[in-house]
């Protein structure tokens, strides 16, 4: 397995591994707009994506987001997508894509890598816990639109 920074020259394989994320939370197919997501991201440097390959087989990826913490002064990463395929799951491939994004984090500096998961989820959050993540629970969040 490989682990690398995605450029735009990884567009087409992203642009797979990203729909079939997106399938994964029940949204529709959608390879066109997929890549137009990734090419903005990556052409607006607005994400930093890694990708892992089986030699040359696209296997996942892991997109992080930057936000920034006004209190510290210091850049925090968003781990905000994570997907491994089906027939790379169990492999430690999803365990090595977030280990390189909080190896990113440490080297850009950050503050820290959150991350969310749906409650239901319990695959990712075993993960994320035997990982080192720790489950927030003193603070609040709400969303309106």
């Amino acid at each position: 397995m490989n682990i690398f920074k995605a450029t735009l020259n990884d567009l087409e394989a992203l642009t797979g591994l990203f729909d079939l994320y997106r399938i994964f939370y029940q949204q529709k197919s959608d390879l066109s707009g997929a890549k137009k997501f990734i090419q903005e991201r990556l052409l607006n440097e607005e994400s930093v994506i890694y990708i892992a390959c089986d030699e040359s087989d696209p296997i996942g990826f892991v997109q992080l987001y930057p936000t920034f913490s006004s209190v510290s002064m210091r850049r925090t990463w968003v781990l905000n997508d994570l997907y491994v395929k089906e027939s790379g799951r169990g492999k430690g491939i999803g365990e090595n894509l977030i280990k390189t994004a909080l190896a990113f984090a440490k080297e850009t500096d950050a503050k820290g890598v959150l991350l969310e998961t749906g409650a239901d989820n319990t695959t990712a959050q075993r993960l994320y816990e035997k990982i080192g993540f720790v489950k927030e629970t003193a603070h609040f969040y709400f969303y309106e639109i």
